[in-house]
């Protein structure tokens, strides 16, 4: 430690002078895995000002929560709000699942799905609605429904993210098509408004792969990366347990996004557990950069493979970051779940 008293301010001064500006720097904290515990369906978001945001899916289900913070690490000890909670009956009284914040047109909107109380079957009756802000804060801002997402059918749907392409919003998201014996699949369309779709959207991918099928049939959870000339849409497969999985679909960015032929499904899942880093369901991922620029993979996991009850009902999905690696033909390399502790550079 330099002494900076009267007595040793020479000194002092000199040490400072002979030591490197990196090394006079303040080192910025590491960020540590799990990055924040029991949130899952994780999102960060990346504001243009470098902020980031921070929402997923408490263990209750019943409200939708932000946090912000001047860097990645910093979101684990950040504050939380509460932007808004379940209502007492109706169709959003019941579970609150994925929330997702997306600037719009300049205003702040946090898609998510519910489904109404009363217990039994009925309250997986899942549903996508959104609330918007009224003012420029996220963090202050008053925020009310906006309303329900409309699609082709009314039935189970979850999981909207939204993105831009060549000058088009879009969105992707997770439902139940009629006549098609899945628990949800993958579909896309541009939107005119933030809840409702300019076109007929497209049915993306359904689940037909062994490694999609595991307990359910189950494509959810999008999440699009667009680098080295083609879009990446991660997602999520099977049941939410340890045999839960990331897929990928791709698509040249060049292409038509909007013709389903033009989307590749990688044969074999890109992220999977890791039972030598204790390190198990990894799912629902989100994508951002760190602070030096670096593209990082969001997502949630347990720390274990061991279950008692519906997995949906174990508090312990914890959100967890790591950096994204590049194979030399430009695709994502996601590697394995790092373990628990603090990220190597």
């Amino acid at each position: 430690m330099i002494d900076l008293t009267r007595r040793g301010f020479v000194g002092g001064a000199a040490a400072l002078a002979a030591t490197p500006v990196l090394a006079r720097t303040a080192p910025k904290a590491a960020i540590t895995n799990p990055l924040v515990r029991n949130r899952a369906d994780a999102q960060v978001f990346r504001h243009t000002d470098g902020t980031y945001y921070m929402t997923g899916s408490v263990p209750e289900y019943d409200r939708l929560v932000l946090r912000r913070s001047k860097t990645i690490a910093g979101l684990a000890t950040a504050a939380e709000r509460v932007l808004w909670r379940h209502e007492k009956t109706g169709p959003m009284s019941g579970f609150l699942w994925a929330p997702e914040l997306h600037l719009i047109d300049g205003r702040w909107i946090m898609y998510f799905a519910a489904g109404p109380s009363g217990g039994g079957e009925d309250v997986f009756r899942i549903r996508t609605y959104a609330v918007v802000c009224d003012g420029p804060d996220p963090m202050t801002g008053i925020w009310r429904v906006l309303g329900q997402l409309q699609t082709e059918w009314d039935s189970f749907n979850l999981d909207s993210t939204s993105f831009v392409h060549k000058g088009q919003r879009y969105l992707a998201w997770a439902q139940r098509e009629p006549g098609i014996d899945t628990n949800s699949n993958l579909y896309l369309a541009p939107l005119k408004t933030p809840l409702t779709l300019a076109a007929r959207q497209v049915r993306l991918s359904v689940p037909t792969l062994d490694w999609e099928v595991r307990g359910f049939k189950v494509n959810e959870a999008p999440a699009v990366l667009a680098r080295n000339g083609r879009l990446f849409m991660t997602y999520s497969a099977s049941a939410t347990d340890a045999r839960y999985c990331l897929g990928m679909l791709t698509c040249r960015d060049d292409a038509d996004i909007m013709d389903a032929a033009n989307w590749s499904k990688s044969p074999l899942p890109v992220f999977t557990s890791s039972p030598a880093h204790k390190v198990y369901g990894p799912g629902h991922n989100s994508f951002t950069t760190d602070e030096r620029g670096r593209d990082m993979l969001v997502y949630h996991a347990r720390d274990y493979a061991e279950i008692k009850g519906d997995p949906l009902f174990d508090p312990n999905r914890h959100t967890r970051v790591q950096p994204i690696r590049y194979a030399p033909d430009g695709t994502p390399d996601f590697g394995e779940p790092v373990a628990n502790g603090v990220l190597r550079a």
